[in-house]
């Protein structure tokens, strides 16, 4: 569930090209934070067309929206918050953004109770203390908007299930977990859709490893929008047109994809045995310090980016290059001479500087029980809204009969 030449033109103007569909002819534009969109020229032309008819400042444009997530399973690391979240900030300057805390994700391999109830706290605080800002985004846990689950069993019922056999995520999951895995580890891609589809997003940060996740999400609401949208809908009662919004990939023009410690080669990740393979947000210096001093490291002299034959080389580099903000031509004149004994302390300095910030944001945060409770019911409560909406579309494109209020009056 991850990423200025037309920095002044307004959200909407934008056209980011799907991944997933032959690109229209445009221009690559840059915006801040790195992002680019496809722009199509025929687009660009119908609205200088519009603007010359209508003054620029007259027309009110609604921003494009934009949902993501990262689950609450283990501690959020430097992959989590350099790949997804470190993009959110520029993200909920541009668009209406929606933040979520996936627990409903969470569940699909076994897990501890009471660490998820800890675990989904603390990535709320951690979205805060990275930047979110709650008067700009809403951030919310999925499990407190009851559409998620109701969407995906609707949606489940009208998927193919050919389609989930080919999820490449589930089938590595399930060769390690044997024969005995759960059935929501197969349908879970649905879930994804939902926390997608149920807000009529336009627009979803990816990194590689879910543009197939995302495809899916774009055949799923095809596949509903043809099934049941349109005259069919409009002839139960319905506006008619489309039930979903197809959306589109955002895509970062440079994705920061922070591979493990221990691997070069594999990605960071929460799920690998060795909490040596990660920086997690909340590591303390001394913790810093150790996984950086024993991280895996090659005999070549010097450092330097690209070389595919020295993985973890590119991989420290790359991370030192994100947390300082530095150029890759910066990195390589300060670092390009050094020897591992050398750029490891400034690494772990560079980490240590980066994360204390966000450390003490989060301390203050989760410190604030009810504050933090009040900013997750508040986006609890705009998402309810956005969802329930689609829900109902969903229900009664479907055929479903209408819900009604009681009358009657229930003691608690």
């Amino acid at each position: 569930m991850a990423r200025a030449c037309l920095a002044a033109a307004p959200p909407a103007f934008l056209r980011t090209a799907s991944l997933f569909a032959k690109q229209p002819s445009g221009s690559k534009v840059g915006l801040p934070g790195g992002f680019f969109r496809q722009v199509a020229r025929a687009n660009l032309s119908s609205s200088a067309g519009a603007t010359a008819e209508k003054p620029a400042e007259n027309v009110v444009l609604a921003k494009k929206r934009v949902v993501s997530g990262v689950q609450p399973t283990g501690s959020i690391h430097l992959g989590n918050y350099l790949g997804a979240i470190k993009s959110w900030v520029a993200l909920q300057d541009l668009y209406e953004t929606l933040f979520l805390v996936v627990d409903l994700h969470a569940i699909t391999m076994p897990h501890d109770v009471e660490q998820l109830t800890k675990s989904t706290r603390t990535s709320a605080a951690l979205y805060i203390a990275c930047g979110i800002d709650p008067t700009k985004a809403s951030i919310f846990v999925q499990s407190h908007v009851p559409a998620h689950a109701e969407l995906t069993w609707l949606l489940s019922c009208v998927t193919p299930i050919s389609w989930l056999n080919k999820m490449i995520q589930f089938k590595e999951k399930a060769r390690k977990s044997g024969e005995d895995v759960g059935t929501g580890l197969l349908t879970y891609p649905l879930l994804m859709a939902s926390d997608i589809l149920l807000y009529q997003s336009d627009l979803v940060p990816v990194g590689e490893d879910q543009r197939q996740h995302l495809e899916l999400t774009r055949d799923v609401a095809d596949r509903v929008n043809h099934l049941y949208g349109g005259r069919k809908w409009k002839k139960l009662g319905g506006r008619g047109g489309k039930i979903f919004k197809v959306p589109e990939a955002l895509v970062p023009e440079t994705c920061a994809r922070v591979m493990s410690l221990t691997d070069g080669t594999a990605k960071m990740s929460k799920s690998a045995p060795s909490d040596l393979s990660r920086i997690n947000l909340l590591d303390t210096p001394d913790q810093i310090a150790n996984k950086v001093k024993r991280c895996k490291t090659d005999s070549a002299l010097g450092m330097e980016f690209g070389n595919e034959e020295r993985p973890e080389c590119n991989n420290l580099l790359s991370i030192y290059q994100q947390v300082t903000g530095k150029t890759q031509q910066e990195v390589i004149a300060e670092c390009g001479e050094m020897s591992w004994g050398q750029f490891k302390p400034v690494l772990t300095d560079a980490l240590i500087a980066h994360l204390q910030p966000i450390q003490k944001t989060y301390d203050e945060v989760s410190a604030d029980v009810g504050y933090l409770d009040s900013i997750l019911a508040d986006g609890a409560a705009k998402a309810n809204l956005l969802a329930d909406t689609t829900l109902q579309n969903v229900y009664s494109a479907m055929g479903f009969v209408p819900r009604t209020r009681s009358s009657i009056k229930v003691k608690a």
